[in-house]
């Protein structure tokens, strides 16, 4: 699936924060069918058992992709999560690349529901979550704006991620 366009980074968030020396660097994409499509690699830092990540990172990139689905189309809006449910299916390793896409279930003024999925690069689906989102204005969120947090372009040559 073709890429449309580049998410930007922040500085400290635990998924695509790239000044979190703990934190996972996320890269996210807007793709041409309207979902949002990740890369990322969790480290042994992410770990639970030894060569497996921990289900709450996997929980909190679900929580990161759903949130960044309202960022395709609005991306000066700030969302705060109400509800999320998480599926695990198959152990998620450490140390290897792999993908997530999330996409818009139900759509409101003031609110959204979105669909997530974690894959490893063979499109095997390792934890699935469905999250439920208030949109809020950001100055009754936090003190600063969404173009101050998400100040951080990375640029590289992704074109397409493969979710077939």
């Amino acid at each position: 699936m073709k890429v449309v366009s580049k998410q930007n980074n922040s500085h400290m968030c635990v998924i695509c924060g790239m000044d979190n020396k703990l934190g996972v660097r996320g890269q996210f994409y807007n793709m041409e069918d309207g979902s949002v499509g990740g890369l990322f690699t969790y480290r042994p830092e992410h770990q639970s058992y030894p060569g497996r990540v921990h289900g709450g990172m996997l929980a909190t990139m679900i929580d990161e992709l759903a949130g960044r689905v309202l960022w395709v189309d609005r991306p000066e809006c700030i969302a705060v999560t109400m509800d999320i449910n998480v599926r695990y299916h198959k152990p998620a390793p450490y140390g290897e690349p792999l993908k997530g896409r999330g996409y818009y279930t139900k759509k409101l003024s003031r609110a959204y529901s979105a669909k997530c999925e974690i894959m490893d690069m063979n499109n095997n689906i390792l934890a699935e979550g469905e999250a439920k989102y208030l949109i809020m204005p950001a100055e009754k969120i936090t003190n600063v704006t969404v173009e101050e947090e998400l100040d951080i372009y990375i640029p590289d040559d992704v074109t397409e991620i493969d979710f077939d």
